[in-house]
């Protein structure tokens, strides 16, 4: 197992430690409830510097974004980020990325520069999917082991987080980021995404200053530590897809309701585009949907789906019980005939049937 910068701050905090995609990382300090509620309600902070970050410079950097990316990049600009997806050559997934376009003042005439942030477990079969792809003048680099990511989540994040940093973040809107000097650390990328729908920041430094980071934040009075018990809850609420979850190798983005980052239109081609142009033309047969269960057991990823009439519709990819709405939650692929909101469903849990309707997500409402 390898560990982040921070393996031992989190244990010195208590934290119950587990393995996840390779490294062994926080599940919860106190309880998964407490810290999901900390940051639907306040602030809290996780460390994902297990994540993946790639570099791409160069003449082609732009087009090599655009043949392994389903999302458009050429619209994007300086200080922006897009999600999008990795398409396979099957009409599946590979990965789901963020792309940040950088800054091009260290740059040629010409070049230009982006950041992939992929997901941990992911990381060399990105790495070797990009590099087959790579025709173009473009350079990769892997700065994965020196990247260090902190997500400072929740309604109160930003306000904590200014009293760190002249920096407005304020004017930092969703989906874009900027750099700078952050509890004394310079070069800070300041990014406004994140996973829990509750707003806030994720912030990029070198694994040299983690440490030094982490301090000043968990230092504000108002910053919870979160582990990735709450991470998972808080993205399955909003009805986020977690990789290896409710997407992968098999499943199309098109089924998975991921049509928004797929973009058919765009000039440049990509991987599937014509798997999944025929997806659109002639109707697909499953879809990715959300659910509530009437019952107090939590559906759990691979339980059977069926209609009222115990026909087999689907299966579970995803499920909790959510902290916010403290009933069971979901998510699965059913036949496309019962993908409305509305649709009864049953679920297979042992010997026991659930009883479930489907319902939109996000599963619940924020500010964010």
């Amino acid at each position: 197992m390898q560990k982040t910068s921070l393996y031992q701050k989190h244990v010195d905090l208590g934290a119950k430690m587990v393995p996840f995609a390779g490294f062994e990382m926080p599940v919860y300090y106190s309880n998964i409830r407490e810290e999901h509620l900390a940051v639907r309600n306040g602030a809290g902070m996780f460390d994902v510097s297990h994540m993946g970050e790639f570099i791409l410079k160069g003449k082609g950097a732009l087009d090599l974004v655009q043949a392994i990316s389903s999302n458009d990049a050429s619209v994007m600009k300086i200080g922006d980020a897009q999600y999008t997806c990795i398409p396979n050559d099957d009409g599946g997934i590979v990965d789901d990325m963020i792309v940040y376009r950088l800054d091009e003042d260290k740059c040629s005439d010409g070049e230009k520069a982006f950041m992939l942030v992929v997901n941990a477990s992911n990381i060399k079969k990105d790495w070797d999917w990009i590099s087959s792809k790579n025709t173009f003048e473009c350079t990769m680099t892997d700065i994965s082991d020196h990247s260090g990511l902190l997500a400072v989540q929740g309604p109160q994040a930003v306000r904590l987080l200014q009293t760190l940093t002249q920096v407005d973040l304020t004017n930092v809107a969703f989906y874009k980021f900027t750099k700078g000097t952050i509890a004394g650390i310079e070069n800070v990328l300041i990014s406004g995404t994140g996973y829990t729908g509750s707003g806030g920041l994720e912030l990029y430094v070198h694994n040299s200053n983690l440490e030094k980071l982490w301090d000043a934040i968990i230092a504000i009075d108002g910053i919870t530590p979160v582990g990735l018990g709450a991470r998972d809850t808080l993205r399955l609420e909003m009805g986020y897809c977690l990789y290896g979850n409710d997407i992968d190798d098999t499943t199309s983005p098109i089924e998975a309701g991921l049509s928004w980052i797929t973009k058919l239109k765009k000039t440049a081609d990509f991987s599937s585009k014509s798997i999944f142009k025929a997806q659109k033309k002639r109707g697909y047969q499953q879809k990715l949907v959300g659910f509530k269960v009437d019952d107090r057991r939590v559906p759990r990823q691979g339980y059977p789906i069926f209609d009222e009439d115990m026909n087999l519709i689907g299966k579970v990819t995803s499920g909790t019980s959510s902290p916010s709405l403290e009933v069971p939650i979901g998510m699965g692929y059913v036949n496309k005939a019962l993908a409305k909101s509305g649709s009864k469903i049953k679920i297979q849990a042992g010997k026991k049937v659930l009883k479930a309707e489907v319902c939109k997500t996000p599963f619940v409402n924020t500010d964010s």
